[in-house]
């Protein structure tokens, strides 16, 4: 997480998350480093789908034709989060934690999104681990598609004006 602070700091860039089954653990983790005021605005904890659909803007359509845990809900959290607090990246997370099957989805199935100034980067995984660490799992594993995904933007950015 030290990396991805730096990196989005050096950058210039702002992030936002919006959390489901992370419950917001992503937050957590990045304000353990000290100086992430600078990038993190904050974020969103939507454990309901009412809340995802009246704060994080998920649509209802889109929650009752694929359901929350799906990768059109994980792009829509990513994309809302960015716009709602203005910032350069929206992250999110949802899936099944478990102990049971969600929306006839197995335990362990997580879908997440990087939306990276309208850029998104999906990601679908399903892992087979207790709760807390699927949620520790996942988290990491966003920290290092983030450390890529602005990355490969600075070197975009790099070429454009290069």
């Amino acid at each position: 997480m030290d990396q991805l602070v730096k990196l989005l700091i050096d950058s210039g860039l702002t992030i936002a998350s919006c959390e489901s089954l992370t419950g917001g653990l992503f937050c957590q983790k990045m304000t353990e480093i000290p100086g992430v005021s600078a990038t993190l605005k904050g974020g969103i904890v939507t454990y309901w789908n009412e809340i995802k659909i009246n704060v994080a803007h998920v649509s209802r359509k889109t929650a009752d034709t694929y359901g929350v845990v799906s990768p059109q809900c994980a792009r829509e959290m990513a994309d809302n989060i960015a716009q709602i607090f203005n910032t350069d990246i929206g992250v999110s997370f949802t899936g099944n934690a478990g102990p049971d099957t969600l929306e006839g989805k197995p335990k362990g199935l997580v879908y997440s999104c990087i939306s990276l100034r309208g850029n998104l980067f999906e990601y679908e995984d399903l892992i087979d681990l207790p709760r807390n660490e699927l949620r520790e799992k996942i988290v990491s594993l966003m920290t290092e598609r983030l450390i890529e995904a602005v990355s490969e933007f600075n070197n975009m950015e790099e070429e454009k004006d290069g």
